[in-house]
């Protein structure tokens, strides 16, 4: 079984390349998740690569900071670059999970200050004090 669950926080905003359809659409990012053995911490980078409407929405309404959840599945690839032989490796998502807030400071959720309780996965979405009906 090919498996993983991340969670980190992306190294610096999405970038993505528009297919000629929705489902074609690719959007790529790193997420940095700190890793601790025994007394020695370390960071690893992972990239990540989400597709279609997924990918439109990553691209919506993530960027630099962002903490996020990813589940998906390994791919490693290969590819010639100058003569040598590149190797990669990268996390297919095949859910990613917006996790915390973009900008505590002023309580708004997307890029460029709109507010949004917008959740990708159709999960909860994260409501503010004020917001709970009781």
């Amino acid at each position: 079984m090919n498996n993983v669950i991340l969670v980190g926080n992306l190294t610096r905003d999405p970038e993505i390349k528009n297919g000629e359809q929705e489902s074609k659409t690719i959007c790529r990012f790193t997420l940095a998740i700190d890793d601790s053995y025994g007394d020695s911490k370390r960071t690893s980078f992972i990239p990540i690569v989400v597709f279609g409407k997924q990918a439109i929405n990553c691209m919506k309404y993530l960027e630099k900071g962002r903490k996020v959840c990813v589940q998906g599945r390994i791919q490693t690839g290969s590819y010639e670059k100058d003569g040598r032989k590149i190797y990669t490796t990268d996390v297919i998502a095949s859910t990613v999970e917006f996790l915390g807030k973009n900008d505590t400071s002023t309580g708004n959720g997307g890029k460029d200050g709109e507010k949004s309780n917008f959740s990708p996965t159709g999960g909860f979405a994260q409501l503010e004090y004020d917001d709970v009906p009781f």
